[in-house]
């Protein structure tokens, strides 16, 4: 059996090759901006629309990242925004359907519609808002134009899911398009 002994390993500056220079430079840059940047690499929001039929009414949430969220209602705001735990709830519910109503329009059957605002509540990394549109009697097209973080995100996509009478479709809204239509 052999014993392999390994003595003090001493590395001179003048042993590190330019390109192990290189590559530790490129290594450090992209570790330091991993941590510059978003805490994570995709721009994606839902909005649920679902027809409640005893209600006659549409109920709409929207999830959105936290941060992303957050990041946008302090670009439009003064003072700092902290959704998850708001000094005045009520005000913050005032700014944020403020942001959405500005961003998120719906038509049913070429009639704009006036959203209700329910509140909010948060999951994981992120925020569900509940609005509602009542008194809608039925549906046979519904016109969205969504812009939900486009202003503070370039690459922001917005996945909306709408079921109405048992029928489910999808679709799928990319900055700077904003705009998607239902057909029943």
């Amino acid at each position: 059996m052999r014993v392999l002994k390994i003595k003090n390993i001493v590395i001179s500056p003048k042993s590190i090759t330019p390109t192990a220079k290189y590559l530790f430079f490129g290594l450090f840059i992209i570790l330091v901006s991993s941590f510059h940047t978003k805490k994570h690499p995709y721009y994606i929001s839902v909005i649920d629309i679902k027809y409640n039929t005893q209600q006659k009414a549409l109920q709409l949430s929207a999830r959105m990242f936290t941060n992303d969220l957050e990041d946008a209602l302090q670009k439009l705001n003064t003072k700092k925004i902290d959704v998850l735990n708001p000094e005045n709830k009520a005000e913050i519910d005032s700014i944020l359907f403020s942001y959405i109503k500005q961003r998120l329009n719906i038509s049913i059957n070429n009639k704009f519609q006036t959203l209700r605002y329910i509140g909010y509540e948060k999951e994981e990394e992120s925020i569900w808002t509940y609005l509602e549109i009542q008194k809608v009697a039925s549906t046979k097209t519904l016109l969205m134009n969504t812009k939900l973080l486009y202003d503070y995100l370039p690459s922001q996509v917005n996945i909306v899911h709408v079921e109405i009478n048992g029928i489910k479709k999808s679709s799928k809204v990319t900055n700077p398009d904003s705009k998607v239509e239902f057909s029943f």
